[in-house]
């Protein structure tokens, strides 16, 4: 492997580009300026005060709406309102950590926005952008967990969108066990050290928060303080979860999948996997490319091994991603083999096969009642990278039986032919499918006798299927009639 490559797939996650830095900001007990008496202004000022702000409302006459919210008062017990029945002027900011002003007129904004930035304070003008030094996000409250969300103003209703499915992910019993892991912090930082164990710890804690639809009692803080207790008795080991990574869309990987990568110490990675699911792993893993595509260089399977028993006999969680599902065609045995042999405990958490992927990009079902009575996964290649040489051509030629041929790229024209010798007629529809699910894709769709020239146009530089069965005579027949024979779609 090229050395420069793999210090690059060993460095630290990078920060894509930000429109605007997300900061959670203290103001309890501080003194805040609002200019301004309608609704806007009231909801700015609400705001404040649930974070424990004084608020100091300069305007002659209130909403309604503003007025209301004064006489409720604020829920936070340090937030409160204060009306001053005057517009607002140049000696209001001292001492105040934050300035808001709803303004009608153009030159008012500017001369608040520049009076509040000659003393230093951060300001907003509401709807205003260029007035604005900073914005408000779209919030989901859990308080002590809080969620922001932001499209730098391009797109509101996108931002509410966002907001929305994220209410019905989180708990609003999430609340209460985020108080407890506040009033919990400093008696585990006792008990565990720094590292995988309080890691470890947090991780149980987490999946009990979300898995309780309960406010946390006395009795869970009580056996959350055990479960400490024996974590800090336990040696430092270490794991291995084999993730499946699925065909390259990160939106096909499993809540599982994702849980995992978030965890980890340490990821192995293929070199099918996309940048998408990388992107969702744990920012701090340290990432490492172990290429393994046919016909390039790539990372012996014995030197993977090694360095999953290193790491995990170092304590270290390990992520072995593997496009695809692990347990098909990913050498999952070989590695639980040799992890099991070293005692290091392992668990696979399973992806969606490429097959799968495809079959549901082409709209078929894979064994449709009409067209075949079982599928069938076949390696198109041995490790020597030729066909493997104990296929029984005879049981694939059946027509009865849908086969998938995986990694078949450079074996395409000759499992044609040793289709047909075995009986199989040239006309039994075929499909193609390079880089499945990813935004390169093409498929192609015709039949067995056409099926060596379709793989030359369409290449094996990208991870190739080929499916065989009656089962594609839908496709086969589209291609056929919508367009040319040897059509290749690009999918989106």
């Amino acid at each position: 492997m090229d050395v420069l490559q793999q210090q690059r797939n060993e460095a630290p996650a990078r920060m894509a580009p930000l429109a605007k830095l997300p900061v959670f900001w203290a103001l309890d007990g501080k003194r805040a300026v609002v200019a301004g008496g309608s609704d806007a202004a009231a909801w700015k000022a609400e705001l404040l005060a649930a974070c424990g702000a004084e608020v100091h409302i300069y305007a002659g006459e209130l909403s309604g709406t503003f007025e209301k919210l004064i006489a409720r008062g604020a829920e936070h017990p340090q937030g409160r309102y204060i009306h001053h029945r005057h517009g607002w002027h140049a000696d209001i900011f001292a001492g105040a950590a934050i300035a808001i002003a709803d303004c009608d007129e153009d030159d008012e904004a500017e001369a608040f926005f520049d009076a509040a930035r000659a003393v230093g304070i951060p300001v907003n003008v509401i709807d205003k952008p260029a007035l604005c030094q900073f914005q408000f996000g779209s919030i989901v409250n859990r308080s002590p967990v809080v969620v922001s969300i932001s499209t730098d103003g391009a797109a509101p209703i996108l931002a509410q969108a966002i907001r929305r499915r994220i209410e019905t992910l989180l708990p609003q019993s999430l609340k209460g066990w985020a108080a407890l892991a506040h009033s919990l912090r400093e008696k585990i930082n006792e008990r565990l050290a720094a590292g995988q164990q309080r890691r470890a710890f947090w991780e149980r804690f987490v999946d009990r928060a979300f898995t309780s639809p309960n406010m946390p009692e006395e009795a869970d803080g009580v056996a959350l303080l055990k479960d400490a207790e024996r974590l800090s008795e336990a040696p430092a080991t270490g794991r291995v979860t084999l993730v499946g990574a699925g065909p390259g869309d990160a939106e096909l990987l499993t809540l599982k999948a994702v849980r995992a990568l978030q965890a980890a110490d340490v990821i192995l990675f293929d070199d099918l996997v996309s940048d998408d699911v990388l992107e969702l792993a744990r920012r701090e893993a340290r990432r490492m490319l172990v290429g393994k595509r046919g016909g390039r260089e790539s990372c012996r399977q014995e030197d993977i091994n090694d360095m999953m028993v290193t790491f995990a006999k170092a304590g270290k969680r390990v992520v072995r991603l593997k496009s695809g599902d692990p347990m098909v065609f990913g050498r999952a045995g070989e590695e639980i083999a040799c992890l099991e042999g070293e005692g290091i405990p392992v668990d696979v958490v399973p992806g969606i096969t490429s097959a799968s992927a495809m079959a549901s990009r082409l709209g078929v079902s894979l064994t449709h009642r009409d067209h075949a009575q079982g599928v069938r996964f076949v390696t198109g290649h041995s490790r020597r990278g030729t066909l493997p040489d104990n296929l029984d051509w005879k049981g694939l030629a059946d027509p009865r039986t849908t086969t998938i041929y995986y990694m078949a790229g450079r074996t395409a024209g000759e499992i044609a032919a040793r289709l047909t010798k075995a009986g199989m007629t040239s006309t039994m529809p075929a499909v193609i499918v390079s880089a499945v699910s990813r935004p390169n894709e093409r498929q192609w769709s015709g039949s067995l006798g056409d099926l060596p020239a379709a793989m030359v146009e369409i290449g094996i530089d990208e991870p190739v299927l080929i499916g065989i069965g009656n089962v594609f005579g839908k496709a086969a027949r589209a291609a056929g009639t919508g367009l040319p024979a040897r059509q290749f779609a690009v999918s989106a």
